[in-house]
């Protein structure tokens, strides 16, 4: 590492937890400190990435992640340190047979190790401990090889999620800055900012912020949607920008769904094509696209609607479990490519995010 940049490491104690998010926070926050930064992501996975295979199209997949954290934060070339390796079956299959026997660690300390011009080095780490131990890029072999400190994002559940936090603490050892918890519950707020924070500071691990659950960043769009589904957009094509935040299912009598529906907000419903009563109940509430099974077009007067609305309208060519879990998998697997999310993180970094205390326990100079 140069002895100028200062390296910051950010893991997570567990996958798919805002870890992405709080580095395009961090990132801003750090600009607006008059610091430049530098970013990279050295090991990218994609053994989840919808209806791609094989280290071309994982490779397209990251891409896009960090062109669009390099476009939001208008990174230069030179800003942009390099992805080592790319996580899909095929390389893990080399690893294993032997075909792969390349020293990624050291590869990391060469390649991360003169970031140019830059004050802070951003660097994403593993979506947990103990991904990329296969090829000596875990998060503390990763700490290790660039002499970095390491901010932790960790999910909040209930006081249980304490454990991993100072399971964490016991294999990073000094190299632990601190944590953030993130998608904390509204109600358990209050009880991680009086309870938790307090004991967590006392045993040596400082809480840089407590981050509530917001349901935009655990929202997918109806794009996203169409492609894990493989489906068939029938209206609304330019509506695909729209963001789903809650998943209902039609499946009962009309009155029923209107009261079911009525209790959600930007929805997508899956019903049959066949049930044109719960389509119409749908689109008079908050829906934002309607997901069709079975196979059976909908009728005219649905699509007519739906266009007035500006409701996308799509068919599937699967049963509605199937379609279900596909659906469930994206939320649990939310990607962050969409400005209005940048957006989000952004003011969410601006109230809950103490980045100045962070800067000081980095050693950075930055003004009071």
């Amino acid at each position: 590492m140069s002895n100028t940049a200062k390296c910051l490491l950010v893991g997570s104690v567990e996958d798919h937890c805002g870890k992405s998010a709080m580095v395009l926070s961090l990132a801003q926050r750090f600009g607006e400190l008059g610091q430049k930064i530098a970013y990279g992501k050295p090991l990218g996975t994609c053994l989840d990435a919808p209806h791609q295979s094989g280290t071309a199209g994982c490779a397209s997949a990251m891409d896009e992640d960090v062109r669009f954290l390099a476009e939001v934060l208008e990174l230069s070339g030179a800003q942009l340190q390099p992805t080592l390796l790319m996580l899909d079956q095929s390389i893990l299959q080399q690893r294993l047979a032997g075909e792969d026997r390349q020293d990624y660690r050291q590869a990391l300390s060469q390649a991360y190790g003169q970031p140019s011009g830059s004050d802070v080095l951003l660097v994403e780490g593993p979506g947990t401990l103990s991904e990329g131990f296969l090829f000596n890029l875990s998060l503390v072999e990763m700490a290790e090889a660039l002499e970095a400190a390491v901010l932790l994002v960790a999910p909040y559940v209930d006081l249980t999620s304490i454990d991993a936090v100072l399971s964490a603490q016991k294999k990073l050892g000094d190299r632990l800055l601190g944590i953030l918890f993130n998608d904390v519950p509204q109600a358990a707020v209050e009880v991680v900012q009086t309870q938790v924070k307090p004991y967590l500071e006392s045993q040596g691990i400082p809480v840089f912020g407590i981050v509530p659950h917001m349901d935009l960043l655990r929202s997918v769009s109806v794009e996203e949607l169409v492609q894990r589904l493989q489906a068939e957009v029938l209206c609304g094509k330019e509506h695909l920008d729209l963001m789903v935040e809650n998943l209902c299912i039609g499946a009962m009598n009309v009155n029923s769904a209107l009261e079911y529906f009525r209790r959600g907000h930007n929805m997508a419903v899956v019903t049959g094509g066949d049930r044109t009563d719960l389509q119409l109940a749908a689109l008079e509430t908050s829906t934002q696209c309607l997901i069709l099974t079975g196979r059976v077009p909908p009728r005219e007067a649905i699509l007519a609607r739906a266009q007035e609305l500006e409701v996308p309208i799509i068919s599937v060519d699967l049963d509605t479990l199937t379609t279900v879990e596909l659906i469930e998998r994206a939320f649990k697997q939310v990607r962050f490519h969409e400005t209005i999310k940048a957006e989000c993180v952004f003011q969410m970094s601006a109230d809950y995010l103490d980045v100045k205390r962070l800067a000081d326990a980095l050693g950075l100079a930055v003004a009071a």
